[in-house]
């Protein structure tokens, strides 16, 4: 709902009630009027323009220019017909003009609709024909008019500020959703399309011949895509020739990490242990719990592809011969995986390298999946003493932070 809506709602009673309140002004003065058949009729006019007119006033967009030029008009005339009706000495004695304060909702009408520079234009016109209407420069008049032309030029700017407020929350609320389709797009590539290019690069280069220069163009396909994926905001770096050198991650529909699944209802809990079980093997050791661990649907296959990462990761680094250990731990308020390695550990300063040539294997397939599930991974390496990732996965929903 826009933020001014609620103004326009208020700017449509107020015009009922004020409209009201001037004919009641009228009926309780009627006796001093000089010519009251004037009145009259101009209240009959009021009270009918009033009602058919409440549509206009709903909102910015049906509450066309020449509306206000119309509402606005009403008002006037019925300041200038005030004299007549009243006469001169009721006139002169300050006497409520016949609109009343029904005048400032046709003023508030423009600062909705325009702004507080419309809203200046139609509190100068009131302002004018109150002093016509007066005859002369009184305090009261004055008082008055400077009243309602601050307050609507007030209200006017709120609206203003209000529309541009909004406009640059719905901009970043569109930012926000481009950003974070683009990573998932971005860990679909990486777990996908990304791993067989460079796994062509590798057994290309490895056959030689032909093959060689069928790996040289999928190392560089892979380049192009890498950097098309992180936006092209950083370039890979040069210093470093293995096109392939960020995580290798399992493809989608590879055990451990289930495909979508269609039409499956997001309230009914999935146990994790299944989509873990494909790891399992003589050189890793799966430890989970005897009962279920159950997560949403969409949580369970995120962290399941997380956790494929970093196995993969294992076996892109550590080696084939390396030993790893998974361990599934079912808290009440989360589900932490754990997931640790024999290998040689990561250098200091290897994952900063790597994510600023657009690998995507640890800040996007492992830390921005448990990011977007509210959770947090944290990946601790010692050189020599190998890897451990511990995953976090809240069953709240509490947003978290991906730590390295």
């Amino acid at each position: 709902m826009s933020v001014e809506q609620p103004l326009w709602r208020a700017l449509t009673g107020y015009r009922v009630l004020t409209a009201l309140y001037a004919v009641g002004v009228f009926a309780s003065m009627h006796d001093s009027y000089a010519r009251p058949q004037v009145a009259v009729g101009y209240h009959v006019v009021l009270v009918g323009w009033t009602a058919a007119t409440l549509g206009k006033v709903s909102g910015a967009v049906r509450c066309t220019r020449g509306f206000l030029a119309v509402d606005l008009t009403v008002a006037l005339a019925g300041i200038l017909l005030t004299p007549l009706a009243a006469g001169r000495e009721l006139t002169v004695q300050a006497a409520p003009t016949l609109p009343s304060i029904w005048t400032a909702g046709a003023v508030l009408a423009f600062a909705l609709k325009g702004g507080w520079r419309w809203a200046a234009v139609a509190s100068a016109l009131v302002g004018v024909a109150n002093i016509v209407q007066r005859g002369e420069f009184s305090r009261d008049t004055v008082h008055n008019v400077l009243l309602v032309w601050v307050a609507s030029i007030a209200i006017g700017y709120v609206v203003e500020v209000a529309r541009a407020s909004e406009a640059t929350l719905a901009r970043a609320l569109e930012i926000e959703a481009a950003t974070r389709e683009r990573e998932r797009l971005a860990r679909d590539i990486h777990d996908g399309v990304l791993q067989v290019l460079a796994m062509v690069q590798r057994r290309g280069t490895a056959l030689g011949g032909e093959a060689a220069e069928l790996g040289r163009m999928a190392g560089e396909q892979e380049g192009a895509l890498r950097t098309l994926v992180t936006g092209g905001l950083v370039q890979p770096s040069r210093a470093s020739g293995d096109a392939a050198d960020g995580a290798f991650v399992r493809a989608v529909g590879e055990p451990g990490v289930p495909g979508d699944a269609a039409g499956e209802d997001p309230r009914d809990p999935c146990d994790l242990r299944p989509l873990l079980g494909g790891h399992a093997g003589a050189r890793v050791t799966l430890s989970e719990p005897g009962a279920p661990v159950l997560l949403p649907p969409t949580a369970a296959r995120e962290l399941a592809a997380a956790v494929g990462a970093a196995m993969d990761n294992v076996r892109r680094h550590a080696g084939e011969d390396a030993r790893a250990w998974i361990l599934v731990e079912d808290e009440p308020d989360e589900v932490v995986v754990t997931v640790r390695d024999d290998g040689p550990g990561i250098p200091a300063g290897r994952l900063e390298r790597a994510e600023g040539e657009g690998r995507l294997g640890v800040a996007q397939s492992i830390q921005g999946r448990l990011r977007d599930l509210g959770g947090t991974a944290e990946l601790i390496s010692v050189p020599g003493q190998g890897t451990e990732v511990e995953l976090r996965v809240p069953r709240n929903g509490t947003r978290g932070r991906a730590t390295t």
